[in-house]
């Protein structure tokens, strides 16, 4: 599928002149479960143990407070130490068994696995050894790519993972921005490859039941700082080029996830980063882009929202701009908090109880997980 930067430029037209906004709707959402079960499926929580009993917070969690999903970590950045949740093959497997056996319905387990520098699944572990995105778009061999993906979706699917936050798709407008291109996340800097192979892993990864999502947007490419610190502005060096890999993914049925930037880019927004922005995520991402999906926040502990909204501000403005999933990592520098999922819980509950988001809004959240989950365990996915 090869696309010329003219035509590009045509198509983006079109989508941001000429197309009325669009955005998905279900008849009657979520109207069979509670208000506290779907507000669940909306929190994705990070957690300490290598292996969990009933006793543990994450599994009352998951049991008792619905939440929708998990992500692993191999390293614990608010105590500095390993291990986090990974020390070999075997023991991931039995603790995705024991996750999945707390949720009575169907549960995301997610990892950040790109390869490369963004590697939880380890050598030292056990794990195959794996490259980066920039090694395999400088090499530009779909042959080559696709042994990499197959084996990182391999790997992922015997472990029992079912969410992987990959493939990146930013594009590598700054090759010096210290997240994205110093540490070679990025397939290029031409849209055109990113997509390319960033479409081999997608392909891969949905023939093995394992979901993808397309980060960071509306692009973390260009920027000059790390959001995981703080502030990050990409005003004066984000490219209208960088939606490019995004509406490839689309226009090709793109299943799975689209994961927001905390970038802020006072052109598309002047008072809030991505994550918070209704202008770029419901207006750009939703009506001109058309994407109907789910979107995941990143982390919402990381320094570009922690350190100038508070938890409640934070919630209400992720969701009314159009978030799905909130991540909580519990993996920052802060410190761990082991009820991060219940304070999360309680607050939209009490937004909805203020009026403040409606519970149409959270039910339609509820409805896209629904549906994707549905397809993930009867039908598979596919890129």
């Amino acid at each position: 599928m090869k696309f010329r930067p003219l035509l590009l430029l045509f198509l983006l037209f079109v989508l941001f002149f000429l197309l009325p906004g669009c955005s998905g709707s279900t008849e009657n959402p979520g109207e069979e479960v509670s208000l506290e079960e779907q507000i669940g499926q909306m929190l994705l929580i990070g957690f300490r143990g290598t292996e969990i009993t009933q006793e543990d917070a994450i599994f009352q969690d998951i049991r008792d407070r619905h939440i929708g999903g998990v992500i692993l970590y191999e390293y614990d950045a608010p105590s500095k130490t390993r291990p986090r949740n990974i020390v070999s093959e075997e023991q991931v497997k039995a603790l995705t068994r024991t996750l999945r056996s707390a949720s009575p319905t169907p549960l995301f387990i997610a990892i950040d696995q790109e390869g490369g520098f963004v590697n939880r699944l380890k050598e030292r572990y056990g794990f195959p050894a794996t490259v980066s995105a920039q090694h395999l778009g400088d090499l530009n061999d779909g042959a080559e790519t696709r042994k990499w993906a197959a084996q990182t979706a391999d790997t992922l699917q015997n472990l029992g993972i079912n969410v992987n936050f990959a493939p990146v798709v930013d594009v590598n407008v700054n090759p010096d921005c210290p997240v994205i291109g110093k540490i070679e996340r990025s397939f290029s800097a031409s849209p055109e490859l990113v997509f390319r192979h960033s479409s081999i892993f997608v392909e891969e990864q949905a023939k093995r039941g394992v979901l993808s999502a397309l980060k960071h947007f509306p692009g973390h490419g260009s920027s000059r700082e790390d959001s995981h610190y703080g502030f990050t502005d990409t005003s004066d060096t984000w490219r209208t080029l960088e939606l490019y890999p995004y509406l490839l993914h689309f226009m090709n049925d793109f299943k799975g996830m689209v994961m927001t930037a905390h970038t802020f880019n006072r052109n598309l927004d002047p008072d809030d980063p991505a994550t918070l922005s209704h202008s770029t995520l419901t207006g750009i991402l939703r009506r001109r882009l058309g994407w109907e999906g789910i979107i995941v926040s990143d982390d919402m502990q990381m320094g570009a929202i922690t350190e100038h909204y508070g938890m409640e501000v934070a919630i209400e403005k992720a969701i009314l701009a159009g978030v799905d999933i909130l991540i909580f990592s519990n993996n920052s520098p802060a410190p761990y908090n082991e009820a991060i999922a219940g304070e999360a819980m309680d607050i939209i509950k009490k937004l909805v109880a203020e009026n403040r988001i409606s519970k149409e809004r959270i039910a339609l959240s509820y409805e896209r997980i629904r549906a994707l989950k549905k397809k993930l365990t009867t039908e598979g996915t596919s890129g």
